[in-house]
């Protein structure tokens, strides 16, 4: 059998104008992913990560924290998340000009002087809204990658991954979205499903797969034993 190890990135800055990434926060958690990983003996034959810099930072800070012994960083375009920016500056006015809801949520986020938290549920409600009708496939636009191709191109690097060979132990770090999307293929769910698993992974969790002979198994999800209760994230 394999190993294959799914990290999402630690917390990025979302908010920011520059929101790919790591906040202060995020860098300790890259950090205690990597010295997790290290103290119960993982030794990666192979690392991956997404090309967004979230992705990237978190990779080589988890690398860093770790020590020697890890193999050269790759990265796979596929592993990039789903457009969540595209969702929000591009499709979400589309729908907010249809549904006064999203128009309101929209509004709130607006608004400098709303609370962190206000500011957090709307954006998670907007997002929500319009993901699903971006999956439906009844919300698209040109410039933002459809519900179809993120599905292919997760799928294709799945498919890539779990042909390589016995004793391989990969760490991937990707994006909840991603993560979502393997993890509904490999349970063989339905597609909302990837949906309800990508609101819950957390920042800089680990969710382990095991294949070997044409199968994939899942073996945990969205690990943060290793974060203390105060350094773990959603966003």
């Amino acid at each position: 059998m394999a190993e294959l190890l799914l990290v999402r990135h630690a917390q990025a800055t979302p908010f920011d104008p520059d929101s790919d990434r790591l906040s202060p926060l995020g860098q300790v958690q890259a950090r205690r992913t990597g010295r997790m990983l290290a103290a119960e003996g993982m030794s990666p034959t192979q690392v991956w990560h997404g090309p967004l810099n979230r992705q990237r930072r978190t990779a080589e800070l988890a690398a860093q924290a770790a020590g020697d012994g890890w193999p050269f960083l790759t990265e796979d375009p596929r592993l990039a998340e789903y457009d969540g920016e595209g969702l929000m500056r591009v499709l979400a006015p589309q729908l907010a000009a249809q549904v006064p809801r999203v128009a309101a949520q929209l509004g709130s986020l607006g608004r400098p002087e709303s609370e962190p938290a206000e500011r957090q549920r709307a954006f998670q409600g907007v997002l929500e809204t319009v993901a699903q009708h971006w999956q439906a496939g009844t919300l698209t636009h040109p410039t933002v990658e459809p519900w179809p191709a993120f599905q292919s191109r997760v799928a294709a690097a799945l498919h890539d991954l779990v042909k390589l060979p016995s004793g391989t132990r990969a760490v991937v770090f990707t994006s909840g979205g991603v993560i979502a999307l393997l993890v509904a293929q490999v349970l063989s769910a339905p597609p909302a499903s990837m949906l309800a698993l990508d609101w819950r992974v957390r920042n800089a969790s680990v969710t382990r797969l095991s294949f070997g002979r044409g199968r994939v198994s899942l073996d945990s999800f969205n690990e943060v034993h290793h974060l203390p209760p105060q350094a773990r994230s959603w966003r």
